[in-house]
């Protein structure tokens, strides 16, 4: 389970299936005027279903606008330089527009600066970067989501008492703004909420699962966790799992994955904030080949975001929007 996703090659590459023939075997420098437009989108890893369910997103909006994308990311989203060479090796492919999920906020902004020399538009997915250069950013308004996840845990614990965060990074846009959006919103509603400590487990499950476990041994009178990520919330659940808090602590989590929809429906985990990852994918293909074209994009494309939990995880509404 610690490693859902993370035997997928770090590198694919995914082709519409229809009307290939003469065009698999042409190059990407735009030789022939009947190639298809070419758009590499460089995701933040491989490792969590909810990046699988981004890629098959960008492979629906390429094949219906008839474009040609690859999708990588490196091994875990703890590489910010490997996800650095991985642009800069897209770059120079001269691609027509190029997506981009960012581990680090700043770290890539140079080579932003390159594409923009260029005229290659870029468009941000999930996590946005400190700059103007992107056109746009498709994405979850992850701070009002982490906001929502904030009240329903106040709800939850009756308003009043001990409540931790582990997050994925604080380096990326995804994990300041959820970090942030929980953490204001307890402290300008709930004042007799304490937040005794907030981590940092890199979305990576073992780290997490040992950092949960620390902070309920030193916290024993802590009433809820929040993750703010797949991996971050595994990490929770196994660390409440294993410290025998199952059903004394309010778990709440973010996105899905097989593991955190088993412990929605036993009752272990309260609920979670799920976005829309295939959409996700949609919007920013969809988005690039605008941008190609010229057409004027609104700076964020807010893909939206549900709470979910045991009464209505297998409603028409919630259940496309997860993944096992």
């Amino acid at each position: 389970m610690a490693g859902c996703g993370q035997k997928e090659q770090p590198k694919q590459e995914s082709k519409p299936a229809e009307n290939q023939q003469s065009q698999t075997q042409q190059s990407q420098s735009g030789s022939s005027s009947s190639e298809k437009i070419y758009i590499p989108l460089i995701s933040k890893g491989f490792q969590h279903q909810f990046w699988q369910a981004v890629k098959q997103g960008a492979e629906k909006a390429a094949k219906d606008y008839n474009v040609e994308i690859t999708f990588e990311g490196p091994e875990n989203e703890s590489m910010v330089d490997k996800q650095v060479e991985m642009l800069q090796a897209a770059l120079n492919k001269n691609p027509k527009a190029i997506c981009l999920a960012a581990l680090d906020s700043k770290a890539v902004i140079p080579l932003l600066e390159k594409a923009k020399a260029a005229n290659i538009p870029v468009i941000g997915f999930d996590s946005g970067v400190d700059s103007d250069i992107p056109v746009t950013t498709a994405a979850t308004d992850n701070v009002k989501a982490a906001a929502a996840a904030a009240d329903k845990m106040a709800e939850l614990i009756g308003g009043k008492g001990e409540v931790a965060v582990i997050v994925h990074d604080q380096t990326s846009r995804t994990g300041i703004d959820r970090r942030d959006g929980f953490v204001n919103r307890i402290k300008e509603k709930y004042p007799d909420i304490k937040i005794v400590d907030i981590q940092y487990g890199g979305g990576d499950q073992l780290k997490s699962t040992d950092l949960a476990k620390a902070i309920i041994q030193a916290h024993p009178n802590l009433k809820g966790f929040f993750g703010a990520n797949e991996g971050s919330i595994i990490g929770v659940l196994n660390g409440v799992k294993e410290m025998n808090k199952e059903g004394k602590i309010v778990v709440i989590g973010y996105d899905s994955g097989k593991q955190q929809i088993d412990a929605i429906k036993s009752g272990v985990e309260a609920g979670a904030i799920t976005q829309d990852p295939i959409g996700i994918g949609y919007k920013a293909v969809e988005a690039a080949v605008k941008a190609i074209k010229g057409e004027q994009l609104p700076k964020v494309i807010d893909t939206g975001f549900h709470w979910y939990d045991k009464t209505n995880i297998d409603s028409d509404e919630i259940k496309p929007l997860l993944y096992e």
